[in-house]
């Protein structure tokens, strides 16, 4: 899913039973003082250690390209561990038409529009903090990279072309929280059926610059009924639950 800013404002905050949708918190984040052709380069951090081995809730941070129209996001998603081993399956994703790609981690499309997605499965532990580096390589082309913020451990995720005319990373976007297996469109879901997740999203960081985190906040058809949760940590880092 892609979740606009403007989203704070506009969302009705539904109080019901059955949800449609998966989205469930959003989280501004901003980088100060960001020159008009925006970062090159920005990392975000993540911890998704309270969050039990099983699919269906992705963690993710959105950015914008200043003279492209659409976003992009990078994030974790808990996958069931396979031989007793953990796997964290990681994605960076274009929503601009026109991107291209011929990374082997990558296809056409996201989320059934336009645009380019990227992802792996890795085995590392889930007690580790992770970084979600998103860095220009040269051009308008752009790599995804998931480093073991205890191991030192990168590996990419992918990579993709902007069209022409696309620059940096504009200084400010949203993070959610998606029960996405909950986007499939065919049947209404109970709101007191959300498996608990929790995920701590650190403040971005921009090498020269200064990163924070704004206020986290409910959305979707869930509001109230998950057992949401949210605390700032004394690192400025925000801490997110939801469910049962």
């Amino acid at each position: 899913m892609k979740l606009s800013q403007s989203l704070i404002y506009t969302l009705p905050f539904l109080h019901s039973a059955a949800a449609q949708g998966g989205g469930m918190v959003g989280l501004p984040w901003t980088v100060s003082n960001v020159p008009e052709t925006g970062l090159e380069e920005i990392t975000f951090p993540i911890d998704i250690s309270a969050s039990p081995h099983e699919r269906g809730f992705y963690f993710a941070q959105q950015f914008n390209f200043v003279g492209a129209p659409d976003v992009g996001y990078t994030g974790l998603q808990p996958r069931a561990d396979i031989n007793g081993q953990p796997i964290i399956h990681a994605a960076f994703s274009s929503f601009n038409a026109g991107t291209t790609s011929d990374d082997e981690n990558c296809s056409d499309g996201a989320d059934g529009g336009a645009g380019v997605s990227c992802a792996i499965d890795i085995v590392s532990p889930y007690e580790h903090q992770y970084l979600l580096l998103v860095e220009n390589t040269q051009g308008t082309t752009w790599v995804g990279t998931l480093v073991d913020a205890v191991s030192g451990n990168g590996t990419r995720v992918g990579s993709w072309t902007l069209p022409g005319g696309s620059k940096g990373i504009k200084g400010s976007q949203l993070g959610f929280v998606e029960l996405y297996a909950w986007n499939d469109g065919k049947s209404e879901h109970v709101c007191a059926d959300v498996p608990k997740h929790g995920v701590t999203f650190g403040e971005p960081v921009a090498e020269g610059y200064e990163g924070s985190l704004g206020v986290p906040y409910e959305y979707g058809d869930c509001v109230g009924e998950i057992q949401y949760e949210a605390h700032t940590t004394a690192d400025g880092a925000v801490a997110i639950t939801v469910g049962y």
